[in-house]
């Protein structure tokens, strides 16, 4: 529904672009937990945007460095959070507690989607696992006093990457669209998680801006 839906309005030019991609002025930050997909599969998505990047070289493509799926925002970006603020000893503590019955985190990579605003990769979790830590991250936090925003801008259920965002108006929109459908159920990949990351980032998760706090092992 949401694909069908966003397509729509991409088709109509009812679509958002983000005027703050290049802005310098951008500075809005938080923390977040998110998973690196492996290089093989990064680099499979890579082929999907270089054919869109052909068609059309002014929309926002991730790098490799930038592809990650969002465990959870644990302080949604906003302008003017600065990592002094926090105490990262703390979250790590309870990002620790929230893992302690957690194992085999597997996702598959299968087919794209799109909201008014970006493309996505879809991701297909093979258990419960991922959505367990979510649901033990949001019990460890909210009964705690430290700052957090979960599931402030949405409640998070998905695997999914964000590898698209509309930076200007869509030129070849047609053609873009065709390589949208040729990917639809393209299988970019399956993997095990073996880490997380704890980090500090911009909105777009930008390595020039990123700051690894931790890094935490899924036992197996």
């Amino acid at each position: 529904m949401l694909y069908e839906k966003s397509l729509e309005k991409i088709i109509s030019d009812n679509y958002t672009i983000d005027k703050l991609i290049d802005s310098s002025k951008d500075n809005r930050f938080g923390i977040t937990l998110l998973i690196r997909p492996p290089l093989e599969i990064k680099n499979e998505i890579q082929k999907f945007l270089n054919e869109l990047r052909i068609l059309d070289s002014n929309q926002y493509y991730y790098e490799n460095t930038d592809i990650h799926i969002t465990i959870m925002s644990l302080i949604s970006c906003y302008a003017g959070f600065k990592l002094e603020d926090i105490d990262v000893a703390k979250y790590n503590n309870l990002i620790k507690k929230s893992l302690s019955n957690i194992s085999e985190i597997e996702i598959e990579f299968k087919g794209v989607t799109a909201s008014p605003s970006c493309f996505m990769i879809q991701g297909f979790m093979k258990n419960e696992s991922l959505n367990n830590l979510r649901n033990n991250l949001r019990t460890h936090f909210k009964s705690s006093h430290l700052q957090q925003s979960l599931d402030k801008r949405y409640t998070i259920q998905t695997a999914h990457t964000t590898v698209v965002r509309f930076k200007e108006k869509l030129n070849n929109k047609t053609d873009f669209l065709k390589i949208i459908e040729k990917y639809r159920t393209h299988n970019f990949g399956s993997f095990k998680v073996k880490n997380i990351e704890l980090v500090y980032n911009d909105w777009y998760q930008r390595v020039k801006f990123v700051k690894k706090l931790s890094e935490f092992s899924i036992k197996y």
